[in-house]
Order: structure tokens, then sequence, then C-alpha cells
């Protein structure tokens, strides 16, 4: 007799594989990001040029300035993109935030803190919150970058199976919480930098976004208190749904001979020296706090104000501090930086591993740079801004429209800064246009981006959990895998919409200083 467990699993498996293939298929024939935006950039050429042939123009609500179209094809866009080619490049804003932030986080990456602080968390939940507990620690994942793929959701099944539990529950459930909170989290990260920076170059499209400013903590409220919610209902998904429709694994999870094994136990060694990080990082953070609480102190803003301050704005060193404390400390007494030199070494191969994303750049960044020289993208903006108002889509109805765009598009794009650097230029200065904060739109866009993540398979990370489902179950495949991560699409989608939409109604702070409504 077949087992009711996996009788569901096989008819899903075999409608979603072929619809899987099918997206398959179609996302592959999409070109390289690098080869995509080079092709936009090109159409953006021709586009720009022809619309200032035509005398095409806008004139932005509130000014009364009309703004010309140029074209890049012309004397005048050549001169111009000579001159600014290195400076559209080197002065990108996520570029240098990026690469401080990948040094300092691959330090406490490759000392071995984070992954120390994933299983010290998760090896101590009692059994009955260990799903809590699993979901929790990998919605704030997302400051390990992709490596939180890679490690977490199998510590997550050791820890299930050590505590008498399915160990595919804790391996399904944990993918499924570090793709849907993987723009959440109390943590801040790379992503973060990389977003806000393209936020901010896309506000610049207007010229009321000239001076607004971005810091790497405006969405930071709105991203901290999802991730309890997403921790919640993920919890909640493994418990009720996933677990109890589970066959029993018939492998033993072992890894294939000559892969290593990840271990879901913490040594003493190690518990010292995550304990010593910790108190580091804490005194650090302290003597940082006191400095700026203090009367008169250089590190608060104008008339002492403590928002905005250089305390916000400078926030990537800070947290740059912070983390080189963490990971230098941790290596010391993990005897795993054994000397001076092995620190400057794990910054050195994190910028390494960067190479792409900075290739990656150098055409995203002319892009950008020609979407504001050029008007395109304030004559989209404000064409956009115009039709959705005219048939009524404002308001948080036209920002829901906006997250299920882009989460129907992240099915096909998956690398988050190559669809945000599309999408940006377009519908950051458009929703200004509707009276939202650059930072609401982020917001909106963060939602879209780790929804349906998990289901796609342009997403290579898929792959490996379905390799490591094949320890516990050898005969699965990716329709079963698939199946049984659908389960929380709607669920994290929905969660996600929810926080963002209270933060709106209540018309609380996104971040520190970072509103949902312009002024």
């Amino acid at each position: 007799m077949q087992d009711t467990a996996t009788a569901p699993d096989t008819r899903a498996g075999r409608l979603l594989d072929r619809l899987m293939t099918g997206l398959e298929r179609f996302g592959n024939k999409l070109p390289h990001p690098f080869y995509l935006f080079t092709v936009l950039f090109l159409v953006l050429g021709v586009v720009s040029t022809v619309l200032a042939a035509t005398g095409a123009g806008v004139t932005v609500p509130g000014t009364e300035e009309r703004l010309e179209v140029k074209g890049l094809f012309s004397g005048a866009g050549i001169s111009w993109l000579l001159e600014n080619a290195l400076v559209n490049f080197t002065g990108f804003p996520p570029l240098g935030t990026v690469l401080l932030m990948m040094m300092a986080v691959g330090v406490a990456e490759r000392a071995g803190l984070l992954e120390t602080a994933v299983r010290a968390t998760i090896a101590r939940a009692p059994v009955r919150v260990l799903p809590y507990v699993v979901a929790f620690v990998a919605c704030q994942a997302h400051v390990m970058s992709d490596i939180a793929m890679l490690v977490i959701p199998p510590l997550a099944a050791l820890a299930f199976r050590a505590a008498g539990r399915n160990p595919v529950a804790g391996l399904i459930g944990a993918f499924a919480c570090v793709c849907a909170g993987y723009a959440a989290g109390f943590t801040v990260g790379a992503l973060d930098a990389l977003y806000v920076g393209i936020t901010e170059k896309a506000a610049q499209v207007l010229p009321m976004g000239a001076e607004m400013a971005t810091h790497l903590l405006v969405n930071y409220f709105f991203t901290a208190s999802a991730s309890l919610l997403l921790a919640l209902v993920g919890g909640l998904l493994i418990t009720k749904v996933l677990e109890p429709r589970l066959p029993q694994p018939t492998g033993d999870g072992s890894a294939p001979e000559g892969e290593e094994e990840h271990s879901g136990e913490v040594t003493p060694l190690q518990m010292r020296a995550l304990l010593a990080a910790g108190a580091a990082v804490a005194l650090y953070a302290a003597v940082v706090l006191t400095v700026w609480l203090m009367p008169g102190s250089p590190l608060r803003g104008e008339g002492g104000a403590l928002v905005p301050s250089p305390v916000l704005t400078g926030v990537v060193p800070l947290l740059f501090g912070a983390f080189l404390i963490g990971g230098v400390v941790y290596g010391v007494v993990a005897r795993t930086v054994k000397q001076a030199a092995d620190v400057p070494r794990m910054m050195a191969e994190s910028v390494t591993g960067m190479a792409s994303y900075i290739v990656l750049i150098l055409v995203i960044a002319q892009f950008i740079a020609v979407f504001n020289w050029s008007n395109v993208g304030t004559l989209l903006a404000v064409e956009s801004a115009e039709l959705l108002e005219s048939v009524g889509l404002t308001g948080f109805t036209a920002v829901v429209l906006f997250v299920l765009l882009v989460t129907v598009l992240n099915l096909f794009i998956t690398s988050g800064s190559a669809l945000w650097s599309l999408m940006a230029p377009v519908f950051v200065p458009t929703f200004m246009l509707l009276g939202m904060e650059p930072a609401f739109t982020q917001a909106a866009f963060r939602i879209a981006d780790s929804a349906t993540q998990m289901i796609t398979p342009l997403n290579p990370y898929l792959f490996l959990a379905l390799a490591l489902l094949k320890r516990y179950e050898p005969s699965a495949q990716l329709g079963t895998l698939m199946s049984r991560l659908a389960i929380f699409v709607v669920p994290f989608l929905v969660t996600w919409l929810a926080v963002l939409g209270l933060f709106y109604a209540f018309d609380l702070p996104l971040g520190p200083g970072a509103g949902i409504h312009l002024e």
C-alpha cells in the first residue's frame, strides 16, 4: 500500500515538475544580468535619443521648470558619458558600502563566529519550541549572505533529528525561512547596504530627491518587526502543516564520502570564544551609545539632534567595527585567528568573492546614471504616477500591486541587486510623486524579493536543498521539494504585507528618521 503521507506529494510533485520545468526553461533564456543591463543600457540610449529628437520633456508636479529629455547617442550625450563613466562606477553608493561590510562580515564568518552563534542558538532550544527557534534564527541569517543557505538548513536537520523530530521538517523549514527572511531581521548586512545605495540613486531621478538623506537603517524597524512574525508563522507552519505530513526518512542524512559534514555541536572552546566575542561587541556598542547620548557629543546632529546624526549616516563604519571586533576576538579565543596576517587575509578572501558583483555594478551604475541624466526616469515616473492616479490606484493599493509585480519578476530575475536596479529608477520616483518616501518603496520591494525565492528553479540553492533532502529521502525529486516549500509562500507574503499595512495605517517610522509619507 502506498504511504498516505507521500501520495499527495507525488501528485503535487508531478504537476509542479511540469510547471517548474517550463519556468526553468523560460528563465534560462534570460541573459546573464550583465548582458541584460547592457542591452537595457543600449535600449535606453536609443529611446532617450529618439525622445530628445521629438522634443519630449516633463514638468515635475510642484515645480515650474520643464525638464527636456536628453539623448545619450548625441554629441552632448557621448561627451557626458566619456567624462562620467568612471565616476558613475566608482561613485555608485552601494559599491564602497557593500565591500566594506563584506570585509568585516567575512572576518566574522571565516573565523567561525556566525556559524557557532547559529549552532549555539539552535542546539540549546527545547523540543517543543525548536521549530520556532529554527525559524527565528533563519529569519536573521541574511547577515551571513548566501552562506546561510549552505549552513542553516543542514544544522536545523541535525537539531531536529537529535530532538527526536523529523529532520526533513527542520531542513525544509529552515530553507524556507532563510529565503523568506532574507530581507528581514534584527541583523544588518551587505544586503541592506546594497538596497539603500540603489534607492538613494533612484530618488535622485527627481529634483526633490537630490538632497534626500538615506542610511543603512531606513527599514530597520520594519524588517525587525517582520522577522518576529515571520518566525512565528514559520514555526507554526513547520509544526502544524509540514512535519505532520512528512513520511519517515529512509536515509540517515549522512554526507556522501569526501564531503564535509556539518556538526550541530558547539565545543567548550567555541562557546568561550562566542561569549568573549559577545562581551567585546557589547562593550563596543555601549561606548558608542554613551558617546552618542552625551550632550554636546560630536556624534549628535545639528542642534544636538539624535536623528539625524553622524551615527546614522556613518552607521556602516560603526557596523564594520562591530563585526571586525567580534570576529577577531572570537578567532583569537577559538584559535581560528592565529596570527595578525589572518585578519587581512580573511578580508581579502571576502572581497574576492564579490568579484562578480563588482563586474555587474559596472554596467548597472551606467544604466542608472543615464536614467538620471537623460530625464527619461523623470518622464516615466511622472507619467506612471499620473496613470496610477487616473485609474484610482494610489496609496497602499498601488504598493500591493507593485509587490505582486515584483513577486512574479523575482521568479525569473533572482538577483535582488539586479531586480532592484531595474525597478528602483522607475518606481521610487513614481511613489515619491504619489507622496511616499523612498524608504517605503524599498520596504515593499524587500517583501517581493524574498517571497518567491524558495520556489523558483533559477535559485541555485534550491538544488542544494534538494541534494540535502536526498540524504534523508533518496527518492525525492524537485517536485517533492517544491510542493513542500509551496506551503510557505502565501502565508509569508501575507505576513509581510500585513506588517507593511500596519506601518502604513498607523504612519509608523520604518527606521530611524525614515517615515512613510513625504512631508
